[in-house]
């Protein structure tokens, strides 16, 4: 279509532009801003959010390896023509093709032969012994190709938070099969426990608690409070507030849309950026709506202008370019996205304070975690790059523009669910509770956080108290989790029973990983 476009055509193209978020009366923002307007920071904080799309297999990233422990992990797991059990800590990676002394079995490309053993971790605090686990005391490790988080965990900058998952109150097994205490709706389905990660209901939920904290944090941001919220993965449940208008950009050199040189529009539109402003300004429209709608719209160009300009500055600039992820299967190097998101928060993070900053959430994302089948390779290549990319933004953070920002940034990772103890051939199915990275240097690291469960599935005599069927049973909600990195933040605990009205539910309403 080609022809004048008018105010209500940009409207309808302003919701596929990629800073616009989702939509709130922008008077509501505005009230929200005025509301928090007395509110100081005496220094930046940010949290970013790095979503595991699909369901990471947390059994197979954080393992507890004493013998008791260990055992009952190598029964379920080595079975099939391709299991997908790790080998024991100090088992030396082999070459494709050559034959294990400890399974019998031929290296493939990513079989747990090719990538070699547990990498151990020893937590600064003792895991209590579970009941159903006959260890004196527990051990633990992290998946081969996690070497830079184990980097991070000896340094004490990065911490474990246990069996975390989807609750409304305290649960056990037997609770559970009874049906005699609520748990969330329809567990196991990707698009709800999502949408119960990100916003606390099932799919249809439309904010979020990292909306929610930006609702609370807003007004710390002086004038620029289009700011606080950002994806760099687009569209994101978890960054949609009641007030905060999530900004999303694209990783790359200018990562909003550019309204000051060439602009990419939809096909046959006829808007300059010149004209884009101009209809964005008419305030002539007999709806409330659009002209509230075009004053966000308005609003958001400017914003984006503003930030392809500092993201050329030197500070910007200044922020180390990511390096390439060596494949763990292939050993071939390629770009690795998550860094490159990660790349972009950085940045962003360097100009903050030019743009009066003080409080920020973020939220990126990788997929590819459904591991019904392939698993063995598929989560090694996922691992890796989550692990390379944690440890760029961990360096990256260590110097902005010449400061250490590590102790004023946290990160943390999220995902659907965990997934089952026992395999399904080569891979594994849905299942619930899982474990987490927290990263930072404001976090307590080198821990572990939370109870990590006893292994193994109801066989013979054993009956495994923290195991429902081959899911884990949650011991510490997503509620915990989130409130314990918002308190962080600087929300009152009045804010935090607002954010996460089930918190109110559980005994500890911090978890004790953050100084």
């Amino acid at each position: 279509m080609t022809g004048p476009i008018h105010r209500r055509r940009l409207l309808s193209i302003g919701g596929g532009l990629t800073f616009l978020g989702a939509a709130a009366p922008f008077a509501a923002q505005l009230a929200a801003a005025g509301s928090a307007a007395g509110q100081t920071a005496a220094d930046y904080r940010a949290l970013v959010c790095i979503y595991l799309n699909g369901g990471n297999d947390s059994n197979n990233t954080v393992l507890a390896t004493d013998t008791d422990s260990y055992d009952r992990y190598f029964a379920a797991r080595n079975t099939g023509t391709d299991p997908i059990a790790l080998l024991p800590p100090g088992t030396p990676p082999l070459a494709i093709g050559a034959t294990s002394p400890i399974t019998r079995r031929v290296a493939k490309a990513g079989s747990p032969e090719h990538l070699g053993g547990i990498l151990p971790i020893v937590p600064r605090t003792p895991q209590p012994i579970p009941a159903g686990t006959s260890a004196t005391v527990r051990t633990f490790g992290l998946h081969p190709v996690l070497g830079p988080l184990k980097t991070l965990f000896d340094a004490g900058r990065l911490g474990v938070v246990a069996n975390v998952g989807t609750l409304i109150k305290p649960i056990t097994k037997a609770e559970y099969q009874a049906g005699t205490v609520p748990f969330p709706a329809n567990l196991f389905s990707h698009n709800d426990q999502s949408s119960t990660w990100q916003a606390g209901a099932s799919e249809g939920a439309t904010v979020g608690w990292g909306g929610r904290l930006g609702d609370m944090i807003t007004g710390m941001n002086g004038a620029n409070t289009v700011f606080t919220a950002m994806s760099v993965a687009g569209n994101a449940v978890y960054l949609s507030g009641n007030n905060v208008i999530q900004f999303q950009v694209s990783p790359g050199a200018q990562p909003a849309l550019k309204i000051n040189g060439s602009t990419s529009l939809p096909t046959g539109s006829d808007l300059s950026p010149a004209r884009l402003r101009d209809i964005a300004q008419d305030q002539t429209s007999a709806s409330l709506f659009a002209a509230d709608y075009g004053t966000v719209v308005n609003r958001s160009m400017a914003a984006a202008n503003s930030l392809n300009t500092l993201f050329g500055s030197a500070a910007a600039r200044a922020i180390a370019v990511p390096p390439p992820l060596v494949n763990p299967v292939t050993g071939q190097s390629a770009p690795n996205a998550l860094s490159d998101q990660l790349y972009t928060v950085a940045r962003m993070i360097a100009v903050a304070s030019s743009l009066g900053l003080k409080r920020q959430v973020f939220f990126v994302q990788i997929g590819g975690w459904d591991f019904h089948d392939t698993q063995s390779p598929d989560q090694a290549v996922l691992l890796a790059t989550l692990a390379g990319a944690m440890s760029y933004f961990d360096s990256a953070m260590g110097n902005v523009g010449g400061l250490n920002m590590r102790r004023n940034v946290t990160a943390f990772t999220a995902s659907d669910f965990s997934r089952t103890f026992t395999t399904n051939a080569d891979g594994t199915d849905h299942a619930w509770g899982g474990h987490h990275f927290v990263m930072g240097g404001a976090v307590k690291g080198g821990d572990i956080f939370g109870q990590y469960p006893t292994l193994g599935t109801d066989r013979g005599t054993f009956r495994n108290p923290d195991m429902a069927g081959r899911a884990l049973v949650p011991t510490t909600a997503v509620e915990q989790y989130a409130a314990t990195m918002g308190r962080w933040l600087g929300v009152s605990e009045s804010g935090l029973d607002t954010i996460f009205p089930n918190l109110k539910n559980f005994p500890r309403r911090d978890l004790g990983f953050m100084n």
